[in-house]
C-alpha cells in the first residue's frame, strides 16, 4: 500500500522562502526534525537552488583506503544490506550505508534508479552530512542521531526533490555514532513501513557489532519481560571477569540511564546492585531483578563460548595488585586496538589531541608492538625545523646542493626510515608549500633528494600527529584538503587527561617510573583536588607537577602533601583557578576533599570500589584516607 499522494511541493518551496527571508513558517507544516534541519541549513548558508557545497565524490585508492578504514563496521553490515535489499528488491528502492560522517560507503538497488541516484552523487564514494547536502534522511539522521524520513520537498536543496528517503542512526555498545543505513527511492514510491524496517535493520547491524566487540566478554541480557529476553528488544551488557561494564546497547543505557562515559567506568554492582559472585552463580537461569527504583527486569547471564566462567568474584579487601578496567582509560584502550589494526592494514595514521596528551609515546608504543617493529622509528617535529631547511632535512640532499651542504650529502629523515615507521608530529605546522611534495611522496613512494635529478624508493609507514583542527585548518586554507585525506587513513583521538577515569593510575605509573626505588603515592585529599584540576598541559604538565613533588620529599618521606607541590600550581589551587572552587588553605582543601569522597560514597550505596573509581583514586589511597579519619586516629 502506498500513502496518498503529498500535497504540492509549492507549499514547501514557499515556506523555504520564507524561512529564508527571516520569516516563521507555518505552525504544523514540516515535523520538527525537518524544521530543526531547515534551520541548521539556512544558518549554514546554504541555497535551495543552488549545487552541494562539495559534490566530489571519492573514487579509486581514496574510496578504497576509506572502505578500509571501516572495514569492520563494513563487515557487520553487509549481511544485514542484503537482507533489506531482499525485502524491498520489487520496490526500485537503493540501500544505503553511510559512516559517521556521512561519507556513503556502500549501496544495493535497482539498476533503473542507480543511474538516476548517481545524477545527484547518491553513490559510494559521496558525502551527505547535512552540512553539504542540505536536508536529507542521511545527514539529518546523523545531526539529530534519530531516525528521520525526509520526503520530496522536504529536501533542502531543489535537486534532491525527487526522492523520498528514510533513514536510522547506528550506535556501537560504547555509545558511539558509527553511522547510518539508508533507504531511498523515487517520491512516488513511499512506503508507510519503511521507517519500521530501517529502524530494525540498525537494530540488527547494533547487535551484529556488539557479538564482533565483545566475543571474550560475558553478556547479561535483560527485559521487563521474560519472553523478551530472546528478542531483539532485549537489553545487553557486556561485562569483564571483573564485573566491570565495559559495553551496553541501546536499549540497556536507556534502561539504566548509562552514558557513554560510564561504560567501563562502573560494575554490574554499582548499576544493579548486584554482588559479582551472585551475578557468576547465576550464569544460564533466568532471574528476576528488582532495582531500587522498583523498576523490575528480567535477566540471564551468557558465558563466552568456550569458557568455564565469564565472571570472577573480585575481593571485598584492597589488594595492592588488583587491577581494574582503570588501569588503562578505555578511550585509549580504544584507541590503541583501532591504531593497531590500521597498522596491521597498512593504512596510515592520524593521530589527534591536546598537547602533551602523549601522541608521540602512543605512536611509539604502536611501532614497538606492530609488525614493523624491527625497523626503525624516525620522529620528526615538524615545528622544529625552520622552513628554509624542512625540504632538505625531511627527503635529503646532494652533495653541495646549496651553501652550508655536506660534501657527502644527507639520506633524509623520509629514507631513514625506510622499511619502519615515519612519524610526522604537528603536521599542522607543516608549511603550506611543504605540503604539496609531502603529498607526492607519500603518493608515488619515492623520495627525490634536494639538488637530485634522480628519486629513491621509501617504504614506509606513516603516522602523523598534531593538536590542531585539521578540518578547520582544510576549510580555511592552511591545510591541503588531499593532503588531509591522504594522511587520514584511520584518525583516533588521545583524550585530554581532565576527561581520562584512570587518572590515579597515571599518577602511580608516573611516580614509579620518578622514583622507582620507592615509589611515593599521593595524599588522599591531594589526590582528589589534583583530579579535579583542568590540567591544560595535560600528561607533560603533570609529569613535570610529580617530578618537581617527589624531588622534594625528605628522606624516608613516601606521602607527596599540598607543601610538595611547585608554588605556581599551589597558588592556582588556593585560588580556585582550573579546578572547583576551594577553599584558601590547606586545611579548608583538606575539609573539601573529605566532604567530597563522602558525598561519592553515599552516591555508590558505600561500594568503595565504585567510589574509589568515580573519585580517580586507588582504593588503596581510599582506604588510607577513611582510616585517618577514624576515631583515635592520629591527626
Amino acid at each position: 500500500m502506498q500513502l496518498p499522494a503529498p500535497e504540492p511541493d509549492r507549499r514547501l518551496l514557499a515556506a523555504r522562502r520564507q524561512l529564508l527571508a527571516g520569516g516563521a513558517l507555518p505552525a504544523g507544516l514540516l515535523a520538527p526534525t525537518i524544521e530543526r534541519s531547515w534551520q541548521r541549513c539556512r544558518d549554514g548558508g546554504l541555497v535551495p537552488d543552488a549545487a552541494p557545497r562539495d559534490g566530489s565524490v571519492r573514487h579509486g585508492a581514496t574510496l578504497r583506503a576509506a572502505l578500509e578504514q571501516h572495514g569492520e563496521f563494513l563487515a557487520q553490515a553487509r549481511p544485514v544490506l542484503a537482507f533489506v535489499h531482499e525485502q524491498i528488491r520489487d520496490s526500485g528502492d537503493l540501500v544505503l550505508l553511510a559512516d559517521h560522517d556521512g561519507l556513503l560507503l556502500h549501496a544495493i538497488g535497482e539498476p533503473s534508479f542507480v543511474a538516476r541516484a548517481e545524477r545527484v552523487a547518491l553513490m559510494p564514494g559521496a558525502c551527505w552530512s547535512e552540512s553539504q547536502r542540505g536536508t536529507n534522511a542521511i545527514g539529518t539522521a546523523l545531526a539529530e542521531a534519530a531516525a528521520v524520513v525526509v520526503h520530496a520537498g522536504e529536501h533542502f536543496l531543489d535537486a534532491n526533490g525527487f526522492l523520498t528517503c528514510t533513514a536510522a542512526p547506528i550506535i556501537d555498545s560504547t555509545g558511539a555514532l558509527r553511522g547510518v543505513i539508508d533507504i531511498s527511492g523515487d517520491r512516488a514510491g513511499r512506503h508507510p513501513h519503511t521507517l519500521a524496517l530501517v529502524r530494525t535493520a540498525a537494530r540488527m547491524i547494533e547487535e551484529r557489532l556488539f557479538a564482533a566487540m565483545h566475543g571474550r566478554h560475558a553478556r547479561l541480557l535483560l527485559h521487563p519481560t521474560l519472553e523478551g529476553l530472546d528478542t531483539m528488544a532485549a537489553g545487553l551488557l557486556a561485562l569483564t571477569e571483573d564485573g566491570w561494564i565495559v559495553g551496553a546497547n541501546a536499549a540497556a543505557r536507556g534502561w539504566l540511564r548509562l552514558a557513554a562515559r560510564d561504560l567501563g567506568a562502573c560494575t554490574v554492582a554499582s548499576v544493579l546492585g548486584l554482588a559479582v559472585d551472585d551475578v557468576m552463580r547465576s550464569a544460564g537461569r533466568h532471574r528476576r531483578l528488582a532495582l531500587a527504583d522498583h523498576r523490575a527486569f528480567w535477566t540471564r547471564l551468557e558465558l563466552p563460548a568456550g569458557t568455564g566462567h565469564g565472571i570472577r568474584a573480585t575481593s571485598t579487601q584492597p589488594s595492592a595488585s588488583a587491577t581494574t578496567p582503570a588501569d588503562l582509560d578505555p578511550q585509549v584502550a580504544a584507541a590503541r586496538r583501532r591504531a593497531q589494526r590500521a597498522l596491521a592494514a597498512g593504512l596510515p595514521l592520524l593521530l589527534l589531541g591536546e598537547s602533551g596528551t602523549g601522541k608521540e609515546v602512543f605512536a611509539r608504543e604502536l611501532h614497538e608492538a606492530g609488525p614493523r617493529r624491527t625497523g626503525p622509528l624516525v620522529a620528526v617535529d615538524c615545528t622544529a625545523m625552520p622552513e628554509s631547511l624542512i625540504e632538505a632535512e625531511l627527503f635529503g640532499y646532494a652533495g653541495g646542493a646549496f651553501t652550508g651542504a655536506r660534501r657527502e650529502g644527507a639520506r633524509g629523515r623520509c629514507r631513514e626510515a625506510n622499511g619502519g615507521t615515519l612519524l610526522l608530529d604537528e603536521i599542522g605546522d607543516m608549511p603550506l608549500s611543504m605540503q604539496s611534495r609531502l603529498l607526492r611522496v607519500l603518493e608515488e613512494r619515492r623520495v627525490r633528494p634536494v639538488g637530485s635529478s634522480e628519486s629513491q624508493p621509501i617504504d614506509v609507514h606513516l603516522i602523523a600527529a598534531t593538536h590542531r583542527d585539521l578540518h578547520a585548518a582544510v576549510a580555511n586554507g592552511t591545510f591541503r584538503a588531499d593532503l588531509f585525506h591522504r594522511l587520514n587513513g584511520l584518525s583516533v583521538t588521545l583524550p585530554a587527561l581532565r576527561d581520562r577515569i584512570d587518572f590515579a593510575n597515571v599518577c602511580d605509573r608516573m611516580l614509579a617510573q620518578v622514583r622507582p626505588e620507592a615509589p611515593p603515592s599521593l595524599a588522599p585529599e591531594l589526590a582528589v583536588v589534583l583530579r579535579a584540576f583542568a590540567w591544560p598541559g595535560n600528561l607533560r604538565q603533570l609529569r613535570n607537577v610529580l617530578t618537581a613533588a617527589a624531588a622534594m620529599l625528605e628522606p624516608g618521606d613516601v606521602t607527596i602533601t599540598f607543601e610538595h607541590l611547585p608554588d605556581d600550581l599551589r597558588r592556582q589551587l588556593r585560588d580556585g583557578k582550573g579546578q572547583r572552587p576551594a577553599a584558601r588553605d590547606s586545611d579548608n582543601l583538606r575539609q573539601l576533599s573529605a566532604r567530597t569522597i563522602d558525598e561519592v560514597i553515599a552516591a555508590t550505596g558505600h561500594n568503595l570500589s565504585a567510589a574509589a573509581r568515580r573519585l580517580g583514586i586507588s582504593r588503596n589511597t581510599l582506604y588510607r584516607h577513611l582510616r585517618a579519619r577514624a576515631p583515635g586516629a592520629d591527626d
